[in-house]
């Protein structure tokens, strides 16, 4: 079993995209098993493999559709996985919509990417504990 944290991103910007794997590659103890740039695609993926992921990064302005609509289609996953939001637009207002849909957290990717290694590296440990660790069975 891979002990990696197993993570779907649907961000339409290809160098963000890009940027954004292999910096959750490199920091934290994570393999993207995909990727989507729209709405329709991101929904079809997830419809596909329902328990083959521990956690999606969605962008919600996406070149088909939205990611609210991804959000939607996620609101029936484990509750081991986990949903979050990258997005450029992490006003209050976007926050609190995010969280009428069940998002685990919201990143600015302007200045909280920091976060977004932190909660992934948490994901990680919390998935796949340490032999030894509390919780590990």
């Amino acid at each position: 079993m891979d002990s990696r944290l197993q993570t779907y991103v649907v961000e339409d910007n290809l160098t963000i995209r890009e940027n954004l794997i292999g910096t959750l590659e490199e920091l934290t103890s994570t393999t993207v098993v995909g990727f989507a740039e729209t709405e329709s695609g991101a929904r079809a993926w997830l419809l596909g493999h329902d328990g083959e992921w521990d956690l999606v990064i969605v962008d919600l302005f996406l070149k088909q559709g939205s990611g609210l609509g991804v959000l939607q289609a996620c609101q029936s996953r484990k509750p081991l996985q986990k949903v979050v939001v990258l997005s450029n637009y992490a006003t209050p207002d976007i926050r609190r919509r995010c969280a009428e849909f069940g998002v685990d957290a919201v990143f600015d990717k302007s200045n909280e990417i920091d976060a977004l290694v932190d909660f992934c590296i948490v994901q990680a440990k919390a998935l796949h504990p340490a032999p030894g660790a509390p919780g590990a069975g």
